[in-house]
């Protein structure tokens, strides 16, 4: 049995975190100065590594030759702290879901008094500490606020708010955040070379967006792809069909009939939208995220490549002939249409109802074309044709 993707690589040291650095830097700063506090909060959304990041800091202050900002890796705490290892003695991790009672917090209490079995510091992570209810953080208040010199308390929560105002005034609080997409994107790149597992193009980015910031979560719906991928490579339709977005080959028909005003083709690609079984949402949502990423292109040219991450160059050429052949004009004004859409299909009992009249509108409200805008769309006609395998006639605008 293989351990899941996000197991295997937890990080062990605050360099191998991604995406944290307002974290990381201070702590290691910390920890190499020798003014580490007795208690920190770690707040943040969910798989950004909050937990990870305490173990770490277990893990450089009971390192043989800590505190350090670098622990070994090869002594006795560090292998029981490691991604394989079993856990300290001295380091207790505490589920506050299932223990936020009184009782569970005049336990800690009693457990802090003891010095530690082996280690310079007994550490107390209390993970999702929001949990824990007003009479266990006021049993709690008088050992956070004064604890013996051995003790160290690590508080993780994804809604600090909820900790009691007396508890956060007494913790070094630090807030992290969802990782950006660039960055995340280069590190799903990085696993899948160390995997030796082929990706084609155009499924890290839809990893990336389904991933939302969060490591774990990208790392799980990654691990799952290529848990069922064939021949080491992970196809891009089998990644669409499995996180449920829309094939990128449907938006570009959408696209090039809204720049034709082929009403025919538009209406034929929103069929096949309901009769493979999509989501209309999810498709609108897909359409307004292509748009964005047209009017990047159209506003910035050649350096779109900077902003459009993980695009590959065929598909920045394909999307600066759709961007000529709307203009970034008429591209805002479908964009706003689209936008109102997926706001007035949230709780509707039709959502297809709206799509078809999302589509409509496009084709109804666009603007008269500028020459060049006109130019544009003739080029684009071309491209298309030659992509279908026809070759029609081009009537004179």
């Amino acid at each position: 049995m293989v351990a899941a993707l996000y197991r295997r690589y937890r990080p062990e040291t605050f360099a191998e975190m991604i995406g944290q650095s307002q974290v990381t830097d201070p702590l290691m700063t910390a920890l190499r100065t020798n003014r580490v506090n007795h208690a920190y909060l770690f707040s943040g959304p969910r798989g950004c590594g909050k937990t990870t990041s305490a173990r770490i800091l277990a893990r450089c202050l009971n390192c043989a030759q800590g505190p350090t900002d670098t622990p070994c890796g090869v002594c006795d705490s560090c292998v029981e702290l490691s991604r394989e290892g079993q856990g300290s003695l001295d380091v207790v991790e505490i589920d506050a879901a299932s223990h936020n009672g009184v009782d569970d917090a005049r336990d800690i209490r009693e457990r802090a008094v003891f010095a530690p079995a082996r280690d310079r510091f007994k550490i107390f992570i209390l993970d999702e500490a929001h949990m824990v209810t007003p009479q266990g953080f006021n049993a709690l208040l008088k050992i956070v606020e004064e604890p013996p010199e051995h003790v160290k308390f690590i508080f993780a929560t994804t809604e600090p708010d909820k900790v009691i105002g007396t508890i956060r005034s007494r913790t070094h609080h630090y807030p992290f955040r969802l990782v950006p997409p660039a960055q995340m994107l280069d590190y799903t790149q990085e696993l899948c070379e160390r995997e030796g597992v082929g990706v084609a193009a155009g499924v890290l980015p839809l990893v990336v967006r389904a991933g939302g910031g969060s490591v774990r979560d990208t790392l799980s719906l990654l691990d799952q792809l290529m848990a069922g991928s064939e021949a080491d490579t992970v196809e891009y339709e089998r990644a669409v069909a499995l996180l449920g977005y829309t094939h990128g080959a449907l938006l570009d028909e959408v696209i090039d009939a809204l720049a034709e005003h082929d009403s025919a083709e538009a209406f034929g690609a929103v069929d096949r939208v309901i009769q493979t079984g999509q989501d209309p949402r999810r498709f609108v949502d897909d359409l307004l995220e292509r748009l964005r990423d047209l009017i990047v292109v159209a506003a910035t040219g050649a350096a779109a490549a900077a902003v459009l991450r993980g695009v590959s160059q065929d598909e920045l050429d394909r999307m600066a002939g759709q961007a000529r052949a709307l203009g970034l004009a008429e591209l805002s004004r479908v964009a706003d249409l689209v936008n109102d859409a997926l706001t007035e299909m949230t709780g509707a009992t039709s959502p297809r109802l709206h799509l078809e009249l999302m589509i409509a509108r496009a084709l109804v409200l666009g603007g008269a074309p500028s020459a060049g805008e006109h130019q544009g769309a003739r080029d684009h006609q071309l491209e298309v044709q030659a992509r279908r395998g026809g070759a029609g006639h081009l009537g004179e605008g």
